[in-house]
Parts: structure tokens; C-alpha cells; sequence
């Protein structure tokens, strides 16, 4: 069989797979780089620390799979970042990533310029801090210099398709989430960019997230040993991709997805760009042409691991969950606030801290433990609870480190009152981009229907009840 190779350029580090015809994985390599914290509050990448750790992950895969032919790669990857570039391609200065923090002035200016809700209704989110457009706000104020050499502007997994290609070009899932793209032409929104004094020439030209944008250049396909000529697809955001390969479908809106990973995320898949008005969820475009919902809790297993590493080291998490089943639904009263780096969905302010209240001489390790879970399944259902009246979630696949658990699996399908199912295995964005170069190169009509999902335990609904009384008490502790 021939094989379509898949990257995504994660935060951590990069990970290429190889996928057969039938949507098998068959190969798999990685390599890591660095992340770069200049100031608090701030997070910053080499680009071309990704290229470097994309060409050696390729090179290992290539050297796996001797013989076989090769016939697309696909791409993924973090979203929201700026990759800025001058006249000649050349990189201005390191990215800001998803997570940094610096841009409040940015995000002011484009509150300044333009109304909430006519954002909203335009590109899907209000002005985010993470997204790309304050970013670029951010380098005009506070470094005019390098700004005034910036010509070109590029997203993360973008970048990486330039360096192998040769070619600029975005696509929808990634592009969507820049606060500058207009959800219902799925184009660069020249309106917005307008009033804030930029011009869309700054933007790559939009293609299909199975759109070819073109060939893997001789000197790298030389270097990988990869093939001259290996057509490159441009792919999807890591959001996106990971939903695709999990096989969720904007043409089936009633199958989506919970992550219990680092952070918490409610996907959402639906067929029309229908936003929240006041923006307490994202609206992105999907990569099977539709769009989807995202709801985002920032510190979900996080705020697990943050609770095991600050009181109970040395302590397994499995050992953790242990002993919250030692507590009754509802923490014996204790509440927690999962804020640990603010909240994203519904609350939009990156200043909200994180709480336990209801403490008392009678709370036992087990009620604070099954207290932390349970916040970060209520932060959960603040966003559920959102995304609900634009589509309605009939069954979630559930996936994450934190999915590893029936117990919190089990409270969060009872927190939610939505049937979860957890996948075998979940291979993450770069079986998306994979499945999505096959469609690319027309082996497929629809990427998702290749993604091999064995499911393994399904989790109903046990005891919704008693949950529903301590969400009223979450919602009503002031933090």
C-alpha cells in the first residue's frame, strides 16, 4: 500500500506519522525544541527550531519505511501564533504562541475599533488575547522597527508548509482563529483589518484544508529522502485535525468531542457559522468544510496535576482517583474553582484565579481530591451549557491523559448528562493531517470516514442528580 505522512508542529515538539490506505497508522517519529519564556506572561518559538525537528522526524519515518512509497504529506499544528516574515521570506523575529499573554493592549484596540458583537458575528470570536491579529497590534506598538519589515504573516503549521514548499497559503480551520477572517465568505476580513490600518496583502492566499499547496522542495526531498515532488496538503488546525481523526463531522453534528487533556475542550461540530453573540465559545471553521464550537477550559488535567504535584508528590494519579471514589457526588460539600490560570470559556478573563470553599473540620484528602475533579467538570458544563442551544450533543468521544480515569470519566459524563465513549486509542492531529493529504491527493472524498475508531468503554449516565445541586453551588461561589 502506498502511505500519506502526516506532521503536526505541537508546542512541545513535533510529531510525524505514516498512514496506509485504509487509515492504519504503520510509523510514527517525534523530536522536541525548545520554548522560550523571555517575560512572565510571555511564550515565543524559533520557527525554525520547527523546521529543524519537522526535517529529523521526517528523515527517521523515512528511514522506517524503505521501499514503500510515499505518496502525500499533510500538515497541523498549534494555532493562533504569528510567524512574521519579511520581503524575502525571512523570519523577523521568534513567533508568539497561542498562549502568550502580552497583547491586553491589542486587544483593546480592536474592542476600540470595532463593537463585540459585530466581531462576533463576522470571524465566530471576540478579540482574544492568544489569536494572531493582537499579536501583529502588539509588534506595531511595541516594535516598530521589526514590524516595519514585516510583509508577509504566517500561522505555525503554515510556516512549516512554506518552508517545504516554497508557497504561502492558509486554509480555513487555522485561519479562523486569527480574529481577522470572515467565517461566511472564508476570506481575510478586509472590513476589520481596515480599521485597525492593515492590509490583507499581509495574509497568505486561502485554500481548501485538503487544498495541495505544493511540492516538497528537491534540496529537502535530498535531505529526508522523502520523494522529489511529494505533494504537500495543507491540512488543519490541531483543533480541527484531531476531531478529524476521530472521524467527527460537521455533516453529523450530534457526535462530539471532550478532551480532559493539559487544558479541557468541548468539540462541537455544526454545519452553518452560527457564533454565540456574546463570544463565550469560539466558532472556527472545520476541515471538512463546515465549522465547529469549541469550548475551552484553560486548566483541566492540568489543574490534577498542579493539585498532585503541590500537595500529594510522589502520590499516581490512578492512587488520586482512588481516593475521591472514598467521597460521596458533590465532595462532601467542597468546592473548586479550576482558574488556575485564569478561564477562557465562558468567562473570557485571563485574571480569574482558582478556589476551594466549603472547608471544613470534617474534609478528608478524598473530598478535596473528588472536589477538583468535579470543578473542572462543572467549568466543562459552563461551556456545554453554552454551546447547547446552537447544537446539541447526543454523545461525546472522550480523549486526554485525564480519559485514562473512569472515575472522572464517569462524573463528567454525569456533570454533562452526555453518554461519553472512550476511543482505544486516539492518535491526536497528526492522523488528521495524514487522513486529510489522502483526501488531498483524491484517494478519499471525506477524511473523516478513514479514521479507524475502536471504541472502548462506553460511559451512561449514573447519577446526574446529586451533581446538579453542587453545580447550582458552583456557580453561585464568587471567585
Amino acid at each position: 500500500m502506498a502511505l500519506a505522512l502526516g506532521i503536526d508542529v505541537g508546542t512541545s515538539g513535533v510529531r510525524a506519522l505514516a498512514v496506509d490506505e485504509v487509515g492504519a497508522v504503520v510509523a510514527e517519529s517525534g523530536r522536541s525544541y525548545p520554548l522560550l519564556t523571555p517575560r512572565p506572561g510571555w511564550t515565543e518559538q524559533h520557527p525554525e527550531d520547527w523546521l529543524v525537528g519537522t526535517l529529523d522526524a521526517l528523515r527517521d519515518l523515512s528511514a522506517q519505511l524503505t521501499g514503500q512509497e510515499i505518496a502525500v504529506l499533510g500538515l497541523s499544528g498549534q494555532m493562533h501564533g504569528l510567524v512574521p516574515l519579511d520581503a524575502q521570506g525571512g523570519v523577523v523575529r521568534p513567533a508568539l504562541l497561542w498562549n502568550d499573554q502580552r497583547t491586553g493592549a491589542g486587544v483593546a484596540e480592536i474592542e476600540a475599533a470595532i463593537p463585540r458583537r459585530t466581531l462576533v458575528a463576522r470571524t465566530g470570536n471576540p478579540a482574544v488575547t492568544g489569536f494572531q491579529l493582537p499579536k501583529l497590534l502588539w509588534l506595531r506598538q511595541a516594535e516598530p522597527e521589526n514590524f516595519g519589515r514585516v510583509r508577509h504573516v504566517l500561522l505555525p503549521k503554515d510556516y512549516l508548509g512554506y518552508a517545504l514548499t516554497g508557497t504561502m497559503a492558509a486554509e480555513p480551520s487555522d485561519a479562523s482563529g486569527t480574529n481577522c477572517f470572515e467565517l461566511a465568505s472564508k476570506t481575510w476580513d478586509a472590513e476589520v483589518l481596515g480599521a485597525l490600518g492593515l492590509d490583507t496583502a499581509l495574509f497568505p492566499d486561502i485554500v481548501s484544508s485538503h487544498g495541495v499547496i505544493g511540492t516538497l522542495t528537491r534540496e529537502l526531498a535530498a535531505q529526508t529522502g522523502l520523494p522529489d515532488g511529494l505533494p504537500v496538503v495543507a491540512g488543519a488546525g490541531d483543533n480541527a485535525a484531531a476531531a478529524t481523526g476521530l472521524g467527527l463531522s460537521s455533516r453529523t453534528p450530534s457526535l462530539g468531542s471532550v478532551s480532559l487533556g493539559t487544558s479541557g475542550v468541548i468539540f462541537a461540530p455544526l454545519d452553518a457559522p452560527t457564533p454565540d453573540p456574546e463570544g463565550r465559545v469560539h466558532l472556527f471553521c472545520h476541515a471538512d468544510g463546515g465549522y465547529h464550537l469549541l469550548g475551552v477550559t484553560l486548566a483541566a488535567a492540568g489543574s490534577f496535576r498542579w493539585y498532585r504535584d503541590t500537595f500529594a508528590p510522589g502520590q499516581s494519579f490512578s492512587s488520586l482517583t482512588e481516593q475521591a471514589e472514598k467521597s460521596q457526588p458533590g465532595a462532601n460539600g467542597v468546592t473548586f474553582k479550576p482558574y488556575l490560570a485564569g478561564e477562557r470559556t465562558p468567562h473570557l478573563d485571563p485574571d480569574l484565579r482558582g478556589s476551594w470553599t466549603g472547608l471544613s473540620l470534617a474534609t478528608r484528602q478524598a473530598d478535596i481530591v473528588r472536589a477538583v475533579l468535579e470543578g473542572v467538570a462543572y467549568s466543562l458544563r459552563d461551556a456545554l451549557d453554552v454551546i447547547s442551544p446552537l447544537v446539541k450533543l447526543e454523545r461525546a468521544l472522550a480523549t486526554g491523559g485525564g480519559a485514562a480515569s473512569d472515575t472522572w470519566l464517569q462524573i463528567v459524563t454525569d456533570v454533562l448528562e452526555v453518554p461519553l465513549t472512550r476511543p482505544l486509542q486516539s492518535q491526536g492531529p497528526a492522523y488528521g493531517a495524514a487522513l486529510l493529504a489522502w483526501q488531498g491527493v483524491g484517494h478519499t472524498e471525506n477524511a473523516a470516514s478513514l479514521a479507524r475508531r475502536e471504541n472502548g468503554r462506553d460511559f451512561t449516565l449514573e447519577e446526574p442528580e446529586p451533581y446538579r445541586e453542587a453545580l447550582s453551588r458552583y456557580r453561585s461561589v464568587s471567585v
